[in-house]
């Protein structure tokens, strides 16, 4: 199902799929700052509890992953990675961890060396890197054992061209996520998913919770009572998560139109899914999004982070309930002062039976919204993306 907006132009390409989730979390600390406590963000003049953007991404690129099977390995220990791949094809140790370093060395670049194991920089890599490095190395063998306990060890003894290849190589998850690395031309990667620090539509505050631990072999009764005792903080809210998916970066990382619609889909979902594990068997916080919006526009993104600058009070229904107005609300407030040419869908799927106009179509479940969205982008006429 697709909404219909009459001033949309024929012409109007669609681009940006804006995804905007209100999902309710109970007693739990699923991103913890430096002291162990949920963290926080002031805004409305008001504290509230905050996740940031790297701890939601995390969790959604591995669920992508796995869906799409493109593992990339986020690592600073690719030398001795390599070495190890070369120590299990039967090289001598020492031999394995010159070839480690040297595929370091070998760049030629500012890609610098910590302690002849790590690299300064953490590296974004497809999951094969190392083994194809490795091979590179096993073809210079010869050179390599010349090179061992010489001053040429320092030198750079592998191709660099072939070793820059590897590094440039991506797939499907560092399309979409994206890769600094400035010190080889040509191996950054615009990422084609933009995610914001999710937060709480209300002031929330940090709760304790005072625990203890029981030695569970005998005690002498003189020695009865805990082993351990401490004390955690946790928070509960309402959060507002917002993410982009920019199918036009994405369809110029992969080129590909149909790998370009596998990564928009296993993102959509599993952003929908995805949940930060940091205290989960403490707290088992599983709950899944109360309300999920999306908008495919053709004009730019277009966030809904202010519609809970005012933050939204309790009733007797809670916070969920109200968060879900207050979205709707203000999305009907954004659509009239932005005009409807620059969307080109937008539907929305929650616990809600009534639905919401502003944010078009109800659909039935999460699964409709997600090919609704990608029918907008990729549609079965064949049209692209720009």
């Amino acid at each position: 199902m697709t909404t219909q907006h009459p001033d949309i132009t024929p012409t109007a390409t669609p681009r940006y799929v804006d995804m905007h989730i209100l999902q309710t979390l109970p007693f739990s600390n699923v991103n913890r700052d430096d002291l162990g406590s949920p963290k926080t963000v002031t805004y409305g003049g008001v504290t509230r509890t905050r996740v940031s953007s790297q701890a939601w991404k995390r969790p959604t690129r591995l669920a992508v992953e796995t869906r799409i099977g493109h593992q990339a390995r986020r690592t600073r220990r690719l030398p001795l990675q390599v070495a190890q791949n070369l120590i299990d094809r039967g090289w001598p140790e020492d031999l394995a961890e010159l070839a480690g370093v040297q595929v370091v060395i070998s760049t030629d670049s500012k890609l610098d060396l910590e302690n002849n194991a790590t690299t300064a920089s953490l590296l974004f890599l497809p999951n094969d890197a190392a083994g194809s490095l490795a091979d590179i190395a096993d073809k210079h063998r010869d050179k390599l054992e010349k090179a061992l306990g010489t001053k040429a060890a320092a030198k750079p003894q592998l191709p660099k061209d072939a070793i820059h290849e590897i590094l440039r190589s991506r797939n499907g998850s560092i399309a979409l996520f994206g890769r600094m690395m400035a010190e080889i031309p040509g191996a950054g990667v615009d990422g084609a998913v933009q995610v914001a620090h999710s937060f709480t539509t209300h002031s929330t505050s940090v709760q304790a919770d005072f625990f203890t631990a029981v030695d569970d072999v005998d005690q002498w009764a003189s020695d009865a009572g805990s082993a351990h005792m401490n004390t955690a903080e946790y928070s509960s809210g309402v959060f507002y998560r917002y993410a982009v998916l920019d199918t036009g970066d994405l369809i110029r990382n992969v080129t590909d139109q149909t790998v370009a619609r596998e990564l928009a889909e296993a993102f959509l979902t599993e952003f929908i899914q995805s949940l930060p594990s940091a205290k989960k068997n403490s707290t088992a916080p599983n709950s899944v999004p109360d309300l999920v919006h999306v908008a495919v526009r053709s004009d730019r993104p277009v966030s809904l982070a202010a519609a809970f600058e005012q933050p939204v009070q309790a009733g007797r229904t809670g916070w969920a309930e109200p968060s879900r107005r207050a979205l709707a609300a203000y999305t009907a407030k954004i659509n009239t002062l932005m005009g409807d040419s620059g969307r080109i869908y937008s539907a929305h799927a929650g616990v809600d039976d009534t639905p919401f106009e502003a944010l078009g179509d109800r659909v039935e479940s999460y699964p409709v919204l997600v090919a609704g969205a990608l029918e907008a982008v990729f549609p079965s006429n064949g049209s692209t993306a720009s």
